[in-house]
C-alpha cells in the first residue's frame, strides 16, 4: 500500500474504510483452489506480524496513546505492537480477488491498518453471526474516535499526489494521524505516503497541509 512507515497509519482497521491495500501471495501459496469460496465473503481477518516493532525483551505494561501516554496498562489489555509475540489481527473489507495479476494471486482489500511490506501469516473469513458482538464493552478504549478534522489541502500540493491516492490521503489526515497525546499547533508533522513526504500542522479542529515533498 502507500504507507512505507508506520507513522500516519490508521490506529485500527476499518477506521478508514476505503484505504486500499493489496495482499500478494508468495509463490508457494499462489494456488487458486486455496481461495475457493472466499469470493462469497465481504470481510476477512488478517493475522500478521509487527515487522517494524521487534524487540529483544517485552514489558508487562505499556502506555496506550489513548490515555495520553502517561498511564500504564497491561500489555494484554491493549493493542500495542510491543508484545511478547508481535502478532496483529485486523478485519478488512474484501474488494476483489485478482487471479491474473502479474504478481500472481492478489487480494484487493480496504480498511487495513498495516504498513507496506507487512508479512501476512493467515487469512480467515469474517463470520457475522459469531464475530460481531454488539453487546461488547470496550474498557478504557470505549470512547469512540474523535470528530474528523477539517483538512485544508492547497491545490498545488494536492496535485502532486497520484489521483487514485488523494481521497484516502485526505481521509487519513482528517482522522488526525498525530500521537493522541500531542497537541502543539506550532509543530509540523510529516509522514511518507504514496512516494511523498506529507507535512502538516493542526490548530484546533483544522489540519493544514504545509508542504508535499517527493521522496
Amino acid at each position: 500500500n502507500d504507507f512505507p512507515t508506520k507513522f500516519g497509519l490508521p490506529r485500527q482497521s476499518g477506521l478508514i474504510d476505503d484505504l486500499p491495500s493489496q495482499i500478494v501471495f508468495e509463490p508457494a501459496f499462489r494456488r487458486r483452489e486455496a481461495l475457493r469460496g472466499l469470493e462469497g465473503f465481504t470481510h476477512v481477518w488478517l493475522l500478521w506480524g509487527f515487522s517494524d516493532a521487534r524487540r529483544e525483551e517485552w514489558s508487562a505494561t505499556v502506555r496506550p496513546p489513548r490515555l495520553g501516554g502517561n498511564r500504564r496498562m497491561g500489555v494484554f489489555a491493549t493493542r500495542s505492537p510491543y508484545r511478547p509475540n508481535p502478532i496483529g489481527l485486523s478485519c478488512v473489507r474484501l474488494v476483489r480477488i485478482d487471479p491474473n495479476d502479474p504478481r500472481g494471486l492478489v487480494l484487493h482489500v480496504a480498511g487495513a491498518d498495516l504498513m507496506d511490506g507487512t508479512p501476512i501469516f493467515d487469512i480467515k473469513p469474517y463470520l457475522p453471526y459469531t464475530d460481531c458482538r454488539p453487546e461488547a464493552v470496550g474498557g478504557f478504549a470505549e470512547q469512540t474516535p474523535q470528530t474528523p478534522l477539517t483538512v485544508v489541502f492547497p491545490a498545488p500540493w494536492l496535485a502532486l499526489i497520484p489521483p487514485e491516492s488523494r481521497t484516502s490521503l485526505q481521509a487519513v489526515l482528517a482522522s488526525d494521524p498525530r500521537p493522541a497525546y500531542q497537541d502543539d499547533p506550532a509543530r509540523v508533522y510529516g509522514f511518507a505516503y504514496a512516494g511523498f513526504d506529507v507535512r502538516f500542522s493542526v490548530n484546533g479542529d483544522v489540519l493544514n497541509v504545509t508542504q508535499v515533498v517527493p521522496l
